[in-house]
């Protein structure tokens, strides 16, 4: 992306701070790529017969962004990281009801450092993900948000 991009996706969110609605329709072919970058990702970890799809995810995390009030955007790095944590959240809503129509509470024991889940196990994952983020960002929200920007948002340190 380059700087006139990011320039304009700022100014956008400006507009839509000051209540414009139609800036929520004008960013979104500014930041559609992205967000479909970010859902294709989170997917790719997703069981093979998996419900939702990438489109789904950012269009159902596109729809939560809309409704939001009272959001303060301050450039286009908030604006993904809020959209991350939706789609985090989006998923979680998904795990936690195909959790609910399995038998059986089978915890998944995993580490951070190895996130590399078999898909069977990731609905299950996911939730105790969820409560794991919840927990250290009781600690340490900052150190909360890298690690679910790196592994729900797909992003780097580059």
């Amino acid at each position: 992306m380059n700087d006139q991009n990011a320039a304009e996706i700022t100014q956008i969110l400006q507009e839509w701070n000051d209540g414009n609605e139609q800036a929520k329709e004008m960013l979104i072919p500014y930041v559609y790529d992205e967000l479909k970058r970010q859902a294709r990702y989170l997917m790719s970890k997703e069981r093979g017969n998996h419900t939702l799809q990438p489109t789904a995810l950012v269009h159902e995390a596109f729809l939560r962004l809309s409704a939001q009030t009272g959001i303060d955007w301050k450039n286009r790095s908030h604006f993904y990281g809020i959209a991350s944590r939706l789609m985090r959240q989006i998923l979680v809503d998904h795990a936690r009801l195909h959790a609910a129509n399995k038998r059986g509470n089978n915890a998944v024991h995993f580490s951070l450092d190895d996130v590399q889940i078999p898909v069977e196990e990731r609905a299950s994952s996911i939730l105790l993900i969820d409560e794991v983020l919840d927990r250290l960002a009781e600690f340490d929200a900052q150190q909360a948000n890298i690690v679910e920007m790196r592994f729900f948002g797909g992003m780097n340190n580059g």
